[in-house]
């Protein structure tokens, strides 16, 4: 029997997440957290020839926390993929990132949580199919620390536009 493909994209994607759903001030806790292993903690570190020992070497002494230090990035792009269901699923274009600030250190085997607060939603003067949303995102170790906080600004699609059930 041959398996018939979903005629629109938009049958793919959540209920929720466009436009009209963000206002500014809105909280989200984003449902998923992961433990940052060897493959996010040094591998990309060593990709892109982060060379602070902090980074490669399990044994050297490190004041900032009990074994290698996760590289920024990877704790930055983390965080930002854990809250993509929620914020960006509907996204036409990534618009801009800015303020990253890392503010703890992580180190493998931490788990990162994410959370999000909406700093700004205004329709686009371009575009009346979407509307630009700034995202200010925050991950979150075990613990309870902020480890990142960071802002992300995205065209996001209006269901009225583009939902077959708007």
């Amino acid at each position: 029997m041959p398996i018939q493909p979903h005629t629109s994209t938009s049958a793919l994607l959540g209920v929720t997440g466009w436009f009209e759903d963000f206002s500014v001030g809105q909280k989200i806790r984003h449902a998923r957290a992961s433990t940052v292993d060897e493959i996010e903690g040094s591998f990309i570190a060593k990709q892109v020839m982060n060379t602070a020992q902090s980074h490669w070497n399990e044994h050297l002494p490190n004041p900032l926390t009990d074994g290698r230090v996760v590289f920024g990035l990877a704790t930055g792009s983390l965080v930002l993929g854990l809250s993509a269901q929620d914020c960006t699923e509907h996204a036409v274009r990534e618009l801009s990132y800015d303020n990253f600030q890392f503010s703890s250190p992580v180190a493998h085997m931490d788990t990162i949580s994410a959370y999000t607060e909406v700093l700004d939603a205004q329709p686009s003067p371009q575009h009346d199919h979407a509307g630009v949303v700034t995202f200010r995102h925050y991950g979150v170790n075990q613990h309870g620390t902020v480890v990142f906080r960071g802002d992300r600004t995205a065209l996001i699609k209006r269901k009225s536009h583009w939902s077959e059930s708007a």
